[in-house]
């Protein structure tokens, strides 16, 4: 069925269910018996929408697994996860919606909005009931991945691939279609080695492995002997732990070793009420509890924000983007507001919005001089109001590159203060020129505009200052420098746009509400020639950094070398996925996702002079030993799909990314055709001189001899969120999005030099 396209009237009617199973897999999911959930599995015509022509009829069905949904497509890959889905907008919120599905009730249509870079799905169902129906289906399921254990996951992602392996649909698994499934979950072992197992589990001697067989099967495949060689270790006589041994267990990990807190693990991971009563920990309670969130390498404390948030504004790296309303490159993609959604819901505080003239009196927003589409600029203003608090309550800066005339201007500031209303930061909280920026916590909920500022006067001739050169010659080269409206104007109160001249004329004016845009090599000359001035002057103003306009791939820098010198807006293109927005990511995955994260206080403290290059006692050095022993990964995903035989070759990276002294990397060697359970054992250690401004990056790759090696997954996050002890790492993809239930195992060591 999903080779085939189909029209209109043509669509297939719904796979029969009743796949043994499929059901024991859905079973685990929990929801089979939900009436929304139930109609999903039927399946329904819906109505996918692009635009105002694109309109068409495509099936689609919720899968026997519970978790995966067919979707009809020209993709090769129809079906995608549940675990994929970020939200489920009802109604008309999206672009797509507002534009082009007006004609449609708002409770026939529904929105899936991706976490990766997938496009997202417009929908619009034959009815009001059915559109509910998949609206709330959907998000129970959304719900109920969110609570599902790394095991449940495991368990489910293999019960998925017996679906697929038992080809002749007995419910039965034969010898051969086991060979199949271990190629399906990235593993090939010899024939001697399957067969062994298969016998164990065939204890019926039928030659197939029936329901009770395959479940054992399944336990065979999943075991963890490293798991359990931990567990062991710390064992007295008995069999589980008690609390005594599990606070020598805890020690090891550096946990808060309390009777309370092993008890607190034990109620929470033992499934067994005998256990529990008994306060012991069951080496089943144990696996799961390695591989909770407590068991992660990243400090799930850091989760919440745990920073002081009443400093200034200039004390803080800020998590920035360039070009916001762009979806792909420079040139030629489209722009969109689902650019600024998916900014936004990635803790994204500042954004930023070419304006140019429009039809009709009102401006647009685009990449200037090229062919990339427009969007209405109070359409991209109405996105920003309903998203800018989704995921942080701390203020959204709106950097303005106005290219417009007067009258569009004056439209601009008429839809800036009605559309954002008392969001919108108009004064000074005092009414009086700052002496130093307001904090993140005064400025909670508020909406900051970034541009140029008249000085006197009703409107005064302004030479536009542009953050990209690609656009420069062209703006330099326009008949009449635009005027500046007062209207306008006056809506830039703490982060007026100037033009750096040296630092010694910033200090002479002590003008804390300035900002101050370089390029990136603009910001590497003056951090090579002046760096510890440069991260004083950044403790007064803010300075943005923007990518070069010859980055017409919307590739991005290092934004590591810009924090080094304490540079708060390090703006970076969020739609390129790659290694600067995995460390861009990490930055700011700690506080709580807040898009805020506090300089360290050599940073901030304007007596001490911190040099980036060379960092002394006192003034950021603090020198600590990394030591991370590679342990194994569990269930790597395929990267060749198309192939089926293609199995990874896999090996971990781990790189170190601070100052100049600190940079890193490391690798393992390459395991052969196990992308399942691979085991390497080594030990990878770092030297870290300045540990609050390092970001530890871990990288799976596929071994090639003869080409680069192809990415599996990643994880990145700041030094200081490192937990030590026994870890699990759980994988992201290339566009961030969760390879769960992919992890490495690790076992990390911290010690001071």
């Amino acid at each position: 069925m999903i080779g085939t396209r189909y029209r209109g009237s043509e669509l297939p009617e719904p796979e029969p269910d009743g796949k043994k199973l499929a059901l024991k897999a859905f079973k685990k999911v929990g929801l089979h018996e939900d009436e929304d959930v139930k109609f999903m599995l039927k399946g329904s015509k819906l109505k996918k929408v692009k635009s105002a022509t694109w309109k068409k009829n495509r099936w689609m069905k919720l899968q026997e697994d519970g978790l995966s949904i067919w979707c009809e497509s020209r993709n090769k890959a129809p079906t995608f996860s549940v675990m994929d889905i970020r939200d489920v907008q009802e109604g008309h919120q999206s672009e797509v919606m507002k534009k082009h599905g007006s004609s449609f009730s708002e409770k026939q249509c529904f929105t899936i909005v991706f976490v990766s870079s997938r496009t997202t799905l417009d929908l619009v169902a034959a009815s009001e009931e059915e559109g509910r129906r998949w609206a709330q289906g959907l998000k129970k399921l959304i719900r109920r991945v969110e609570t599902m254990s790394q095991q449940e996951k495991i368990e489910h992602l293999i019960h998925q691939h017996l679906v697929k392996a038992d080809k002749n649909n007995d419910n039965k698994i034969s010898f051969k279609e086991v060979k199949n499934l271990l190629k399906m979950i990235n593993l090939k072992v010899n024939d001697d080695y399957v067969n062994s197992l298969f016998q164990q589990c065939d204890k019926s001697k039928t030659n197939k492995l029936e329901e009770h067989e395959i479940e054992e099967f399944c336990k065979l495949l999943m075991q963890r002997p490293e798991l359990e060689e931990i567990f062991q270790r710390f064992l007295g006589k008995e069999q589980w732990l008690t609390v005594d041994e599990m606070e020598n267990f805890l020690k090891e990990q550096k946990e808060m070793v309390t009777k309370e807190n092993c008890l607190s693990i034990i109620q929470k991971y033992v499934l067994n009420d005998n256990a529990k009563q008994n306060q012991l920990l069951t080496q089943d309670g144990f696996m799961m509890y390695l591989l909770s969130p407590d068991g992660d390498i990243f400090n799930s404390s850091h989760d919440q924000v745990y920073q002081d948030m009443t400093q200034p504004l200039s004390h803080y790296f800020i998590s920035t983007s360039h070009n916001t309303y762009l979806m792909e490159d420079q040139l030629g993609g489209p722009s969109s507001t689902e650019a600024y959604i998916r900014a936004l819901l990635r803790g994204c505080r500042c954004v930023e919005l070419d304006c140019w003239e429009g039809p009709n009196g009102e401006p647009v927003i685009y990449h200037g001089y090229t062919l990339t589409s427009k969007i209405l600029f109070k359409d991209v203003i109405t996105t920003i109001r309903d998203y800018a608090f989704t995921v942080s309550p701390y203020p959204v800066v709106l950097s303005l590159e106005n290219h417009c005339g007067v009258e569009q201007q004056t439209v601009m500031a008429r839809h800036l203060k009605e559309i954002l209303s008392d969001i919108l930061v108009t004064a000074t909280i005092d009414g009086k020129i700052p002496k130093e920026l307001p904090s993140p916590e005064k400025l909670k909920r508020k909406i900051l505009i970034k541009g140029k500022k008249l000085n006197s006067g009703p409107a005064a001739d302004q030479q536009e200052e542009t953050a990209d050169e690609y656009e420069e010659e062209n703006v330099k080269n326009e008949k009449s420098k635009k005027k500046l409206t007062r209207e306008l104007s006056d809506l830039v109160i703490y982060c007026q746009s100037t033009h750096f001249h040296s630092f010694d004329q910033t200090w002479s004016r002590q003008a804390a509400h300035e900002t101050s845009s370089f390029s990136e090599t603009k910001a590497k000359k003056m951090m090579a020639e002046n760096g510890p001035t440069f991260v004083i002057h950044n403790t007064l103003q803010l300075s943005k950094v923007y990518p070069l306009g010859s980055r017409v791939d919307s590739s991005n820098f290092n934004p590591q070398e810009m924090w080094n010198g304490g540079c708060q807006l390090v703006a970076l293109n969020f739609q390129k996925p790659g290694m600067e927005m995995d460390l861009n990511k990490g930055k700011f995955r700690q506080n709580g996702r807040s898009g805020y994260i506090l300089k360290p206080s050599f940073m901030r403290d304007r007596s001490i002079q911190f040099d980036p290059s060379w960092p002394i006692a006192g003034s950021g050095l603090n020198r600590k030993q990394l030591i991370i022993d590679v342990i194994t990964a569990q269930q790597l995903p395929k990267v060749n799909k198309d192939k089926k035989n293609s199995i990874v070759d896999p090996l971990v990276r781990v790189e170190v990314h601070g100052v100049p002294d600190d940079n890193a990397m490391k690798k393992t060697r390459h395991i052969e055709n196990n992308g399942f359970n691979p085991m390497w054992n080594e030990v990878l250690q770092f030297t870290i001189s300045v540990p609050e401004l390092a970001l530890i990056r871990f990288v799976v790759e596929d071994y090639d001899t003869a080409t680069s090696n192809d990415f599996i997954g990643q994880f990145t996050l700041p030094f200081t969120s490192v937990k030590e002890g026994y870890r699990h790492i759980h994988l992201l993809s290339r566009d961030a999005a969760s390879l769960s239930p992919a992890t490495l195992f690790v076992w990390v060591r911290i010690k001071s030099v």
